[in-house]
């Protein structure tokens, strides 16, 4: 196909789908994502390890894994920042930047307070300290979620997705390594610290970034209370299932599904490598070498897909590459454990995980209307990740039941039934394109703002 014949058709060369990594706020949702990504593994890994060497009990240490809720349920509170303005800072920033400052100062103030804590003397007070952080991390998510949306058209979602991405994961890199460093050399104190100071890269990103919004935020009107939790907490729900009636079902099922099979077998591939007899430093050499490679490049991967080709080729890549992949550690667990099959698997396996990772972001943000993204999409990524959480838990009973191998078929095979409902998804595309906005004065309608998508 000639040059003319893509503008034409509005398909973008690869020369074009590769520059849009470099406008501004593609580089701005990079520093974003780092911010995003930096408490999250303070939160988590770096926690447990600080206190199991406190002595903490296995058992206590486990319960922090509950901090996670905060990342699920935060639709609950997700009507707040499509609705409330942060005084001051709204009028300089905007509704979505002025949210994320405040919730970057309260990360920057939890880091503090977590490095002021001793696990073994007051173990409460770490409990509410990590509880508080994980809220105001996942404020932050609500806030760069709802940014990026806003800030990019739905053909620019897939790379704005995957510069998220690439910042959360140097900033994974930099909180794992980096803090454990800091901790290893002077204390678990002074890393904290460390990364409250890193915090800043997000601050000095919501004040000095460029304004780059291409689709402008119209704060909603004022209104009576009851009127106001009905359009803020009921009205992003009636608005989705308006403009997809019934299809909006399927489209909560296909986001439901996506991911089951990632999520299913993720809880046993550390289990199948210590079964074939590979060592932690083999496992942690390949995860953290080309397997941090093969994510990075597998996000990017999606970007590229997403900015070629419409949702339902980039949806179908997404789920036959993840299933694709979990075949391949049905070939690991039936091989001789060699370390060349550990790199093809990993590598394999998370350069789908990116890739689809990707599509999925782009996708979800593609469904939200502008007068409720926040809200929307917080509701999207929450029901994508709770069924599979939940199924995650019975993954070490199938193993115990079908072995390795067959274990790993039927993740697979589960994908299968989410392959057959992209193809529904497209008229689904088409029939939000195509229907009418709700007119404002109508009893039960919603208010929107003039730009927002029908």
């Amino acid at each position: 196909m000639s040059n003319d014949l893509r503008a034409a058709s509005g398909e973008k060369t690869l020369i074009q789908s590769l520059a849009t990594y470099l406008r501004a706020r593609s580089i701005v949702m990079l520093l974003l994502g780092f911010a995003a990504g930096l408490p999250f593994y303070m939160i988590y890994q770096n926690l447990s390890l600080w206190l199991a060497e406190a002595g903490v009990d296995k058992g206590e240490i486990g319960l922090f894994a509950w901090t996670g809720f905060a990342f699920v349920i935060k639709p609950l509170w997700a009507p707040l920042l499509d609705r409330v303005p942060i005084p001051v800072l709204d009028r300089m920033v905007g509704r979505r930047r002025a949210w994320m400052a405040a919730a970057q100062v309260g990360i920057i103030a939890t880091l503090l307070a977590m490095s002021a804590a001793d696990p073994g003397a007051n173990l409460l007070y770490v409990a509410v300290v990590a509880v508080a952080m994980a809220f105001a991390a996942a404020t932050q998510d609500i806030a760069i979620d709802a940014w990026r949306i806003e800030a990019a058209t739905d053909e620019e979602q897939g790379v704005m997705a995957a510069m998220y991405q690439y910042g959360y994961r140097v900033a994974i890199m930099v909180a794992g390594a980096g803090a454990l460093f800091v901790a290893d050399v002077a204390n678990w104190a002074a890393a904290y610290q460390a990364m409250a100071v890193l915090m800043g890269v997000g601050l000095l990103t919501v004040f000095f970034a460029p304004k780059v919004e291409v689709r402008e935020y119209v704060p909603p009107t004022r209104a009576p209370l009851p009127q106001m939790i009905s359009k803020s907490v009921i009205g992003p729900f009636r608005d989705f299932f308006s403009r997809y009636g019934v299809n909006a079902l399927v489209i909560l099922l296909f986001i439901a599904l996506f991911r089951v099979p990632d999520f299913l077998m993720g809880y046993m591939t550390g289990p199948l490598y210590i079964d074939l007899g590979y060592d932690k430093t083999t496992i942690g050499a390949i995860r953290s070498g080309v397997g941090l490679f093969a994510i990075l490049f597998g996000v990017f991967l999606g970007g590229v897909i997403v900015a070629r080709f419409d949702f339902r080729w980039s949806l179908l890549f997404g789920v036959v590459s993840q299933a694709a992949t979990n075949l391949v550690y049905t070939w690991l667990a039936l091989s001789d454990g060699t370390v060349g099959g550990l790199a093809v698997a990993v590598v394999s396996d998370n350069i789908a995980y990116g890739a689809a990772g990707t599509i999925l972001i782009a996708y979800m943000s593609s469904l939200t209307n502008t007068a409720f993204t926040a809200t929307q999409y917080a509701l999207f990524s929450s029901f994508y990740a709770l069924p599979g959480k939940f199924v995650g838990g019975f993954s070490g009973f199938m193993v115990e039941g079908v072995g390795f191998a067959w274990f790993f078929a039927i993740t697979a095979i589960i994908g299968i039934p989410t392959a057959f409902l992209v193809f529904f998804l497209k008229g689904m595309e088409e029939f939000k394109k195509d229907a009418p906005p709700e007119k404002s004065g109508d009893p039960g309608s919603i208010d929107q703002p003039e730009n927002a998508p029908a």
